[in-house]
């Protein structure tokens, strides 16, 4: 397998990619840098002969160790208009809550442009239309909290209207989130129903974090999709899941 990209640009992409979550596996940085699996051995004893202090959890991959502190990141102007374009696909988007979080993110991240940067980042925010949210509908506000709860494995409690205009008090796991037509649905385990089933937020009237934690679930994405369209669709399944 031959070599994309230069190795110094290579080496400063591996520490950016360690950087991005905290278990980095071999074949991840083979397969985004386009090299060899000892290509990537040799890169990370590179890395920690320069002084990076890099840990290696056999069988299981890289990471940076606890507390090491980079540099600011430096964005190429490509990278800093896709910030800017997802700033403006965030905005039409229908919970609040998504809202607030990444304008916060995205001041942050702009204070580290370049000047010339920052001037072509602000053309390019004057340069962008998205329609498919005229009237700036928020009909959620719950979407930053409840992704916070999946990854704390919190039990929350959820007044709930269906879309049949049923009335329900629920407690529920939460497992994943996804979105549709600008509508996001969360799928969690319905302790009333003793199964999972899926929410959309803009049916959630009021929701609490019951400060109780649950055993996180033994299954992906992928089998549980698997699972529901076997279940409820054994000839054809649909993409959607049905609603609770």
């Amino acid at each position: 397998m031959s070599e994309s990209k230069p190795r110094l640009n290579r080496l400063t992409a591996i520490v950016t990619q360690l950087q991005s979550k905290r278990i980095v596996t071999a074949t991840e940085i083979a397969e985004k840098h386009n090299v060899s699996i000892r290509t990537v051995y040799r890169d990370i004893r590179t890395l920690e002969q320069s002084g990076i202090p890099i840990y290696t959890e056999e069988g299981k991959g890289y990471s940076l160790v606890d507390g090491y502190a980079l540099p600011p990141v430096m964005f190429t102007q490509e990278e800093a208009n896709a910030l800017i374009t997802a700033e403006q696909l965030i905005l039409k988007n229908k919970d609040a809550s998504l809202i607030k979080q990444y304008q916060n993110a995205i001041l942050k991240l702009k204070a580290v442009l370049r000047y010339t940067q920052k001037d072509k980042a602000d053309l390019l925010s004057q340069r962008i239309i998205v329609r498919d949210n005229p009237d700036k509908a928020q009909t959620s506000d719950y979407l930053i909290q409840i992704q916070t709860a999946i990854v704390n494995h919190q039990v929350l409690a959820i007044d709930y209207l269906s879309l049949e205009n049923q009335k329900s008090q629920r407690d529920i796991e939460p497992f994943a989130i996804y979105t549709t037509q600008d509508n996001w649905i969360l799928i969690a385990y319905c302790r009333l129903r003793q199964d999972f089933r899926a929410f959309r937020l803009d049916c959630i009237q009021h929701l609490k974090d019951t400060l109780q934690t649950f055993e996180p679930h033994q299954i992906t994405m992928e089998q549980y999709l698997k699972a529901c369209r076997e279940k409820y669709y054994p000839q054809d399944p649909p993409p959607d899941i049905p609603m609770s």
